[in-house]
């Protein structure tokens, strides 16, 4: 193994269309993983407004009828007015 106070002028130098691919691979990946987060979080927004839309609306087993309550409902008596005190 040669150390590096042997290596040859030519061998010094940067690689730099080795460091251009490696940017251009980079980028590519970020614009990959940046498009498929922003798909995802389309795709997961459109799903819970659904489910935000359907739960405003009536379920179709109670569309037409809603069952009994099992607690029967009372009318609440109506209070006397305050007499002011004198």
């Amino acid at each position: 193994m040669l150390s590096p106070g042997n290596q040859s002028r030519a061998n010094r130098g940067s690689d730099w269309r080795g460091i251009a691919r490696t940017f251009v691979v980079e980028v590519l990946v970020l614009l990959a993983l940046a498009g498929a987060f922003v798909g995802y979080l389309n795709w997961s927004s459109n799903k819970a407004f659904e489910e935000f839309m359907s739960a405003s609306e009536p379920s179709p087993a109670y569309a037409g009828h809603q069952p009994p309550s099992a607690v029967p409902i009372q009318q609440v008596k109506a209070k006397a007015p305050c007499q002011p005190r004198v």
